[in-house]
């Protein structure tokens, strides 16, 4: 950009030369050897250190200067977030849900009746030992060792599963259930699966203060698209372009 340019699109700002020397320093830094500069600065700036000086400042001159175009405008305020959440309630909501441990006994695929047998029988001794646990780590510990869905690796820590994603028949045995307590053997086909209920969650809204941080970070990353498209334009059509 030329002389009558920059200071405007500089933002009115002005770089001292203690910043501009420690920005140049630290850019040289990236460097593994003095050879290695001065090959860079040869290619880029004809060898000048001035001139590479002078792309330093101009890259400092851009980065304070989207900071207050982009950053400091795209800022979200507690009151702003809160304004959000009030204003689209249904994005908040959700429905019930159920923290649970599971335990799977699977037979093979077209597994024998032999073989159909033998996983029943495994599936009614998983469920002995798990009733006899009496916490989240021991029935974990008992899933790890005997469960054969993918969940086992974890503890058979299911998490927050919403009621639509659970089969019906589980979900009629947990809403019968307190926290800390150990279902009866439940067949989905040729499968068995007995679980822990550790928690439900009763269908809602989620309190501002547990979302809070997410619509500050989702409000910001828009404001911030739009802000630098905005400012992407306006200076495609306002610019000079001065070639070095």
């Amino acid at each position: 950009m030329n002389s009558s340019t920059r200071r405007r699109s500089g933002g009115g700002f002005t770089i001292s030369p203690a910043r501009l020397a420690r920005a140049e320093k630290e850019f040289r830094q990236q460097f593994p050897s003095q050879a290695v500069y001065a090959q860079f600065l040869q290619i880029e700036a004809n060898g000048s250190p001035q001139v590479m000086r002078e792309k330093i400042r101009r890259s400092l001159l851009i980065e304070n200067f989207l900071k207050s175009e982009v950053e400091t405008k795209a800022s979200v305020s507690t009151a702003e977030a809160r304004a959000y959440y009030d204003k689209n309630p249904k994005s908040f909501a959700h429905g019930e849900s159920f923290n649970i441990q599971t335990i799977s006994i699977i037979p093979p695929q077209n597994a024998s009746p032999e073989v159909q047998k033998e996983a029943r029988k495994r599936a009614e001794d998983a469920l002995r030992q798990a009733k006899a646990t009496k916490s989240y780590r021991e029935f974990g510990l008992l899933a790890e060792k005997l469960s054969d869905d993918d969940w086992h690796v974890n503890m058979g820590d299911r998490k927050q599963v919403e009621r639509e994603k659970l089969p019906p028949p589980l979900v009629e045995a947990a809403i019968k259930m307190k926290p800390g307590e150990v279902s009866d053997l439940l067949q989905f086909g040729t499968n068995y699966t007995l679980f822990r209920l550790n928690g439900l969650t009763p269908a809602g809204k989620a309190e501002f203060s547990a979302v809070k941080a997410k619509i500050v970070t989702d409000l910001q990353k828009s404001r911030t698209e739009g802000l630098r498209a905005e400012l992407h334009k306006r200076l495609r059509k306002n610019a000079k372009v001065e070639v070095l």
